[in-house]
């Protein structure tokens, strides 16, 4: 089983993810679905029951409060640095004050998996593929206004990932409530 660990966003919040993923500029590549919108804490990779079944207690021991977040710029992780026509960017928008949850998380994961070298809390609202100009790509999207989007986390998931011709498809596997 494909897992991972994730805080979910809220519907109204996605309209709003939704409109700027229209103003991106043009790109040869793939949005994020509006149902796969979600921020990841840790990627787990593929898991058996017996491990699955460890972190899932793991996972139940950890004491945190719900905490606000926000959304409140646009960035890219850039997998090539050439400009050449074919590139591999992530178009990503930044949360505040998710690490402290994340490295939680990864203390109480830390004998079952490798610790996060450098997180960086984001949610993946592109995959692109290629662009005609990479610097014009990145000059328009940092045009693009952000605005201010603040919501409550009083959750996590364990998460399933599900790999079909059409695209991932992710499923809970358990739901984990912050204290309050």
């Amino acid at each position: 089983m494909r897992c991972f660990i994730a805080i979910e966003i809220p519907e109204e919040i996605k309209k709003e993810i939704i409109k700027i993923q229209k103003q991106l500029p043009e790109f040869r590549g793939k949005f994020t679905e509006k149902e796969n919108l979600h921020l990841t804490l840790k990627f787990l990779g593929e898991i058996d029951e017996e491990k699955l079944g460890e972190i899932r207690e793991r996972l139940k021991e950890i004491k945190f409060g719900h905490f606000e977040t926000e959304i409140d710029s646009i960035g890219i992780f850039d997998n090539r640095k050439s400009n050449k026509y074919e590139q591999s960017i992530i178009v990503w928008l930044h949360m505040k004050n998710c690490n402290e949850l994340q490295k939680q998380i990864d203390s109480k994961l830390e004998r079952l998996f490798e610790k996060e070298k450098r997180f960086m809390s984001h949610l993946t609202i592109a995959r692109v593929k290629s662009v005609r100009d990479k610097k014009v790509f990145t000059e328009r999207l940092y045009e693009i206004n952000i605005p201010k989007m603040k919501f409550y986390v009083n959750s996590f998931s364990l998460k399933e990932s599900i790999l079909t011709a059409k695209g991932s498809v992710y499923n809970d596997v358990e739901v984990y409530n912050l204290k309050i």
